[in-house]
């Protein structure tokens, strides 16, 4: 793809193939602890709360920093500071965890990843330019679905075989490999987003509008999310979504586990389906030439489909044959979010708008997971599916009206 002539890029893309894929390792161990201490979705949730809610918290200071510090050089110190604390989960992973510590350790790692993500989503624009922007912001998820697609499978075979210790420090031993390849990434070769700051092309007639009214978010970045129609319309889908619908974590592990009696290699294999589905639905999203928020509507639609269809699969094997179809929906939507984000901004506003859009697809998962937590624990999995497609299809009418072609 055409991302990938640019060695950086490359460097980049396969930091975060490896990172991506450690979290797996990670992030099933602890659920699979707390659902065996406890059995309780709710107490599940918990990790999720303390693992994104550092994220809401500290979204808008990150996005601040990455608009006056080299994201390279942020990726590379969250790097090492992340495999730190990940090895210190070792002590509180046990048998009978004490689930309030495990909380602040997790909370702790998330408070680092919330710089992280930032710098993740911003330096993309450094590592092409304003030419390969649209197409690789897209392409950068498809790092998600691929970890996604051998990382749930792979840990839940070293969870019964190894144990949840193990998976631990396979993650730290990751993030290690990450500091590593992020640091082959040549700082002379990165496009300076200032310098191309005024000449780079706005897509679909979205502008960033200044002037002296323009002060939201400590900057003249502000003007571009209190006027633009089509800006706001994507941030407040974005919230939506991740409230209701991208808590696949929590919902996928649990209703494979609680509703249908699956075991750790039937977690790994819903996720592990579900991924081989995104990673074709990222590509399909690379592929559009022009990406704007009207490009959400064949999103959004998509994704709704796709969560009823998985909503509506009776049996476990049948929710394992759905999950690829899911998995493409998925990894459309969010090339599509995230390359349509990118381009709504002026490249010196990139850091401050990527802040915004994570504390929206991050930031707001410690509350969905509360919600659909206490929806499975009343219900079940199959419920907290369903209600995830209705607000997917209440966000394709939003986009729908609110991205009408002006009448003549």
């Amino acid at each position: 793809m055409g991302p990938f002539r640019y060695p950086n890029f490359s460097w980049y893309f396969a930091g975060q193939v490896l990172s991506n894929t450690g979290v797996w390792f990670q992030n099933l161990a602890l659920q699979l602890v707390v659902l065996g201490a406890t059995g309780s979705a709710q107490a599940l949730s918990g990790i999720t709360i303390a693992q994104f809610l550092p994220i809401f918290l500290l979204g808008i200071p990150a996005g601040r920093l990455l608009d006056r510090v080299a994201p390279r050089t942020v990726l590379l110190v969250t790097s090492l500071a992340s495999a730190v604390v990940t090895a210190s989960l070792v002590f509180v992973v046990t048998r009978d965890p004490d689930l309030w510590l495990l909380y602040a350790m997790v909370g702790l790692l998330g408070s680092v990843q919330a710089f992280e993500r930032v710098a993740a989503q911003t330096i993309i624009f450094e590592l092409v330019g304003p030419d390969g922007l649209s197409k690789a912001a897209s392409v950068s998820t498809i790092s998600l679905a691929a970890a996604r697609s051998v990382g749930p499978a792979l840990a839940g075979l070293a969870f019964q075989g190894l144990g949840p210790s193990a998976c631990i420090l396979i993650n730290a031993a990751a993030y290690l490999l990450v500091f590593a390849s992020r640091l082959r990434i040549r700082p002379d070769e990165l496009h300076r987003r200032s310098a191309q700051a005024q000449r780079r092309p706005r897509g679909d007639g979205v502008k960033a509008p200044a002037g002296p009214g323009a002060k939201a978010l400590g900057g003249p970045a502000s003007g571009i999310f209190r006027r633009s129609r089509d800006v706001n319309t994507l941030l407040v889908v974005n919230v939506v979504i991740s409230l209701l619908a991208m808590n696949f974590g929590l919902v996928l592990t649990s209703t494979v586990n609680l509703s249908y009696g699956g075991d750790a290699s039937a977690v790994g294999a819903v996720h592990t389906l579900n991924a081989v589905g995104a990673v074709l639905g990222g590509i399909l999203a690379a592929r559009r030439p022009r990406v704007s928020v009207r490009s959400m509507i064949a999103a959004t639609s998509v994704f709704g489909a796709a969560l009823a269809l998985n909503a509506a699969a009776p049996t476990l094997m049948l929710f394992l044959a759905v999950a690829p179809v899911l998995g493409i929906a998925v990894g459309y939507y969010q090339g599509i979010v995230n390359a349509a984000a990118q381009e709504s901004v002026r490249p010196q506003f990139i850091g401050r708008m990527m802040s915004l859009m994570t504390m929206g697809s991050y930031g707001m998962v410690p509350f969905g997971a509360l919600l659909m937590g206490w929806v499975i624990d009343a219900s079940s999995g199959r419920v907290a599916l369903a209600v995830s497609a209705v607000s997917a299809f209440i966000c394709l009418v939003v986009v729908l009206v609110r991205t009408r072609p002006a009448a003549e």
